[in-house]
């Protein structure tokens, strides 16, 4: 699966344009700089939860002091991007880390993992908001108006989640994290939380006191909806799913017009995190020695990998195109 968790909510334009505007106009432009994947995800988690606790606090203190609890959810949910986000740095530096002889084919799926993680706790973050809006319209919680202060703590929370989402998300692309990804999802869950309780407050203060109390749970389903993404997404890649059919298409192609290849009897993908491993089969000429066959296959190895720098690993057998094969022939012909 591609990069990125379906949200409509706020229209997208190129994501790599705004999410590099948002690291040059804030002094943290992370492209062509000389550093690894580590160091930028570091970089990324540190400027995150430090504003991220800035946020939390004024907006928890807002809400309490001028009596909004559509901004107090808001600040709960600003205080569980820390957490999350110190979740997402320990699963992505243990993925990171070479095969050994307990995981010999390495550590990546640590990194669905920490998102996993994530998903469950925005899960339960959506929860807590739709209970505290839901005691509020049943009766169960006292109704009082916001103060004016809470609209500009809105305001500013909105703008500095959204260049979080950006700025995270950005980074994540570049280094190809689906946990920084999802981190970049929960701040953008964060900046429609801010949304909401920006239009519960004005609305709870022009005459329709519950708009605060509404706008709580309408919150709550849109950050639903993005943990349920998440887990999705990361469920797939821990489940050994193909890596879909516009990569495979692609792959065949790439294959086919290898000139020793005549023809693919069996192609297989799945993913392994982000990563992708392939299972191929393919028909080589009948005169074909096993030496040469076997350099013919290291040859097409190395070319797959050098194009695709997503897959993983390629495990190539060969077999002859004799009379005994001629079916896959036609399968050839029907793909030209």
């Amino acid at each position: 699966m591609k990069p990125g968790y379906p949200s409509r909510i706020t229209a997208e334009i190129s994501v790599r344009q705004l999410s590099e505007s948002a690291f040059l106009c804030h002094g943290f432009y992370l492209k062509g700089l000389d550093m690894n994947e580590k160091q930028i995800a570091t970089r990324v988690s540190v400027v995150t939860m430090v504003l991220n606790t800035i946020l939390a606090l004024g907006k928890i203190a807002t809400g309490i002091i001028y009596n909004s609890v559509a901004m107090v959810s808001d600040g709960i949910h600003s205080a569980s991007d820390v957490l999350s986000t110190f979740i997402v740095i320990i699963g992505f530096y243990i993925s990171k880390k070479d095969a050994d002889k307990k995981h010999p084919y390495g550590h990546e799926r640590y990194e669905c993992v920490a998102a996993l993680i994530l998903a469950l706790m925005l899960v339960y973050l959506a929860y807590d908001i739709a209970l505290r809006g839901i005691n509020v319209i049943s009766g169960k919680s006292e109704v009082i108006i916001p103060g004016k202060l809470t609209l500009v703590a809105a305001v500013i929370s909105i703008v500095v989640k959204e260049w979080m989402y950006h700025y995270t998300k950005g980074a994540a692309i570049k280094i190809d994290s689906g946990a920084l990804l999802a981190d970049a999802w929960h701040h953008r869950s964060d900046a429609l939380s801010s949304v909401g309780a920006f239009i519960g407050i004005y609305f709870a203060r022009h005459g329709f006191p519950l708009a605060d109390a509404i706008a709580s749970i309408v919150i709550a389903l849109i950050i639903f909806k993005v943990a349920f993404e998440i887990l999705k997404d990361n469920l797939d890649k821990m489940l050994d799913v193909s890596s879909g059919e516009e990569f495979e298409k692609e792959l065949r192609e790439e294959i086919l017009n290898f000139k020793e290849v005549k023809a693919i009897d069996s192609l297989k993908t799945r993913m392994f995190a982000s990563r992708v491993n392939v299972d191929l089969v393919v028909v080589l000429d009948c005169d074909s020695s096993l030496i040469d066959a076997e350099n013919i296959c290291n040859k097409l190895e190395t070319k797959l990998k050098d194009k695709y720098s997503k897959i993983k690993d390629i495990n190539i057998r060969s077999i002859p195109g004799c009379d005994k094969y001629m079916t896959c022939f036609k399968r050839k012909a029907l793909l030209d």
